[in-house]
């Protein structure tokens, strides 16, 4: 995968990370679904980093 397509993809996942971050309430309640937003935003981060950071040279290497 080339540079530019990573960083859009990583753009991507930031802006649903985002997305989803506004729907959190700032009050601390300790519901499963706050708990299920709060690992989609985290997922979502992963994921961007993935993408942008290319650790272990994930992405770039080509498929079998």
């Amino acid at each position: 995968m080339e540079r530019r397509q990573r960083i859009l993809v990583g753009s991507i996942w930031i802006a649903v990370a985002a997305l989803i971050a506004t729907t959190l309430e700032p009050g601390v309640t300790s519901t499963s679904g706050v708990i299920a937003r709060l690992f989609v935003v985290a997922l979502a981060l992963f994921l961007a980093a993935v993408y942008l950071l290319d650790p272990w040279d994930l992405i770039s290497r080509k498929p079998f």
